[in-house]
């Protein structure tokens, strides 16, 4: 696979198409199977409030991949993100209320880095329940 976007159809300030993701206890339980990340904070309230959080919260990485997806959904090929980081400023709080949590992402392309190797750095941005998730979020794509 390849990406489909093109190097020269993409200019600092393109924006991505933003996405949300819902996260329910029973998405975090899959994950923490996928994963073997069965910390108890992912699923335990009673853990959870103990060690000082609001509640049961979503695993930093799943939060990191969701964010992730507005990049690889929009150049077509999961290959193409080269470097991909993020710095983790709140938890993605995920109530057993039968509607868990919503992260939403946006993403627009923040510079052209490279001609030759076709890289651009895409900046992230994504919140739950109103608050920024995620900080410095920033992924280098190799384009098309």
């Amino acid at each position: 696979m390849t990406a489909t976007i093109a190097y020269a159809d993409v200019e600092p300030g393109t924006e991505l198409p933003a996405q949300t993701f819902p996260v329910t206890r029973e998405t975090l339980v899959r994950y923490a199977g996928a994963s073997g990340d069965f910390n108890p904070i992912h699923w335990n309230e009673r853990f959870a409030r103990e060690v000082g959080l609001p509640d049961v919260i979503a695993h930093g990485m799943f939060t990191m991949a969701s964010a992730v997806r507005v990049v690889t959904d929009w150049v077509g090929d999961p290959s193409a993100v080269v470097e991909y980081g993020v710095r983790f400023t709140k938890p993605v709080v995920v109530p057993d209320d039968g509607k868990g949590a919503v992260i939403e992402v946006s993403a627009k392309v923040a510079a052209k880095l490279d001609d030759e190797a076709r890289t651009v750095r895409v900046d992230l941005t994504a919140t739950s329940a109103g608050q920024k998730v995620l900080g410095m979020s920033r992924a280098v794509v190799r384009l098309a």
